[in-house]
C-alpha cells in the first residue's frame, strides 16, 4: 500500500504508527521498528504515537472472548484510526488508510467502516477505501515482505490472539509462539500460499465454535493488572 501511495501515485505520505493493542512489549517496539526502517527506506516521515495498552485493555473490556472479526477487533480498528485521523487533522494532511485493509486476515467491510466514521468526524478529511487486496497488489506485497526479511507475525498483535493461537496450536501440538522471536519472510509463493484464501476462509469457517470453546476453558480467569508492562495470567 506504502509503496504504491509513493511510487505510483506520487503521494505525500506520513506513516503513524499507533498500536496500543500489540502484546508483549518486546513484540510491539519489533513491529514499530520495522515500520521505521521502511519508512527510512522510502523516505517519509514515521510518526512514533503513545504506547497506551492499558487505556486498550480498558476499551477491550467485556470482549475478552470475541472472536477474530467481532466486537473487540471492531473497538480496536476505531481505537487506533481515530487517533490517525485526529492525527490528520491537527497537522492538515487530507486523507487516511490503514495496511489492516491490506491482510486477508482482517474483514476489509469492518475495517473501511471504521476508516469511514473515523474520517467523518473531521471536514475535508478522507478514508482511502480503495481495494488493496488486487491480486497484483497482494503479490506484489509479499515480494516487498521477503526482499526486506521482514518479520513474519504469528498472530494479530493482542494479548487474546496471542492466547487463542496458543491455544490451538496446543491442541494440535504444536509449540507455543514466542513473540518477538519468529521467522521472517523470504519466499513470496510460499508465504502467500500460508496465508492463503483457503486457508483463512477454513480459519474462519470454525472460528464460532472455537471462540466458545476458547470461553468455557478461560472462564473465571482473568487478566493480570501488570499485564500490560509484564505477561499474562491467561
Amino acid at each position: 500500500m506504502i509503496e504504491e501511495m509513493v511510487e505510483k501515485r506520487d503521494a505525500d505520505v506520513t506513516i503513524f504508527f499507533y498500536n496500543p493493542n500489540i502484546h508483549p512489549r518486546a513484540e510491539y517496539e519489533l513491529r514499530k521498528r520495522e515500520n521505521e526502517k521502511y519508512a527510512a527506506k522510502l523516505g517519509v516521515p514515521f510518526i512514533d504515537a503513545d504506547y497506551d495498552p492499558d487505556n486498550w485493555y480498558k476499551r477491550a473490556r467485556g470482549m475478552e472472548f470475541d472472536p477474530e472479526r467481532g466486537d473487540r477487533c471492531t473497538m480496536c480498528f476505531d481505537m487506533r484510526i481515530e487517533r490517525a485521523a485526529l492525527y490528520a487533522h491537527e497537522w492538515g494532511l487530507d486523507a487516511i488508510a490503514t495496511t489492516n485493509s491490506t491482510s486477508r486476515w482482517k474483514d476489509e467491510v469492518q475495517v473501511d467502516d471504521s476508516g469511514r466514521r473515523a474520517a467523518a468526524k473531521y471536514p475535508k478529511l478522507q478514508y482511502l477505501d480503495d481495494d488493496w487486496k488486487t491480486d497484483a497488489m497482494t503479490s506484489r506485497k509479499y515480494v516487498i515482505n521477503a526482499d526486506n526479511s521482514f518479520y513474519k507475525q504469528e498472530y494479530c498483535g493482542c494479548s487474546f490472539s496471542l492466547r487463542d493461537n496458543n491455544y490451538a496450536r496446543a491442541k494440535e501440538g504444536l509449540p507455543s509462539i514466542k513473540p518477538a522471536s519468529g521467522d521472517v519472510y523470504s519466499d513470496p509463493l510460499a508465504d502467500s500460499a500460508e496465508e492463503s484464501p483457503e486457508v483463512v476462509d477454513d480459519f474462519f469457517r470454525n472460528a464460532p465454535a472455537f471462540a466458545a470453546e476458547i470461553r468455557e476453558t478461560y472462564r473465571g480467569r482473568r487478566r493480570s493488572e501488570q499485564a500490560s508492562q509484564r505477561e499474562n495470567n491467561w
